[in-house]
């Protein structure tokens, strides 16, 4: 129970943080950050959160069913928009990989000298 606790303190302190911020940074991630922070400095233990973090990630695919259910409703919107979501998908894919690849080549050159 006290694992649980910990996880909804370190989201609900990532959403005051987030709306401190202007909502510029997403206030599910500042949690998980904060969850981390806390991990790492050893103020919370892993073994407090592990029992209900292996419960959360068990149930996960519940969690997506509600946004499954609300695709499947707006599905003319997709099929309108198919191109550009197919465009906009294959370009980003592009960038990340082409991206990663030149910040790993460059760390790895950094790393040999």
């Amino acid at each position: 129970m006290v694992g649980l606790l910990v996880i909804l303190l370190a989201y609900l302190a990532g959403n005051l943080l987030s709306q401190l911020l202007s909502g510029y940074v997403s206030g599910n991630v500042l949690g998980m950050l904060i969850l981390f922070a806390l991990l790492k400095l050893g103020i919370v233990k892993a073994e407090t959160v592990r029992p209900v973090a292996k419960f959360l990630l068990g149930a996960m695919a519940l969690f997506f069913i509600p946004y499954g259910v609300g695709l499947m409703e707006s599905y003319h919107v997709i099929l309108d928009n198919l191109w550009a979501i197919v465009v906009a998908a294959l370009l980003s894919t592009v960038v990340v990989l082409l991206t990663t690849g030149h910040c790993f080549q460059r760390l790895m050159k950094h790393k040999r000298k």
